[in-house]
């Protein structure tokens, strides 16, 4: 099972990422560098199947969240390089969480409880629609404001089925 970890910040630079010597694919890959307030560097690569939230485009300055599988094989280079499996660009209407969501819809790190309400948009990440339930399954979920409680509860604006 994946275990998601995220890394937030500002986009620093974006260039061209090398996969292997010939070259092939060049262009398709990307090096993203992402600095915190901290002052904090990672850089995360991001493929042709790296999924951007709402379909944006990003640029060098924007404020963005990194989501990757905490239990991938990195290299042991400074700064830390992951490969970004959702990107999220920054809005003050909407937040993200990358998860596992268990079969009460309650995430993996116990801090956000899902509830579905009549207009959450639930799709699979080609934008089709997902016609079952989204419980037990790896979940990129886009809500707004949640309730005070542990968990906190929310019901989300649009939940992303991740399938692969």
């Amino acid at each position: 099972m994946k275990s998601f970890k995220s890394f937030h910040g500002t986009i620093t630079m974006i260039s061209d990422f090398w996969t292997n010597a010939t070259g092939e694919g060049l262009g398709c890959y990307k090096l993203m560098s992402v600095e915190n307030e901290d002052g904090n560097l990672v850089n995360f690569v991001v493929t042709p199947y790296t999924y951007f939230v709402d379909h944006v485009m990003v640029a060098a300055g924007d404020n963005v969240t990194g989501f990757y599988d905490a239990n991938a094989p990195v290299p042991l280079i400074y700064p830390p390089q992951f490969q970004a499996i959702v990107m999220a660009r920054d809005s003050q209407y909407q937040n993200v969480k990358v998860d596992y969501f268990n079969s009460q819809l309650v995430s993996s790190d116990n801090q956000l409880k899902l509830n579905i309400g009549p207009y959450t948009e639930i799709v699979l990440e080609n934008d089709q629609l997902f016609t079952r339930n989204p419980a037990n399954r790896n979940l990129i979920v886009v809500y707004g404001p949640t309730t005070r409680s542990i968990p906190a509860q929310t019901t989300p604006y649009k939940i992303i089925v991740m399938c692969r």
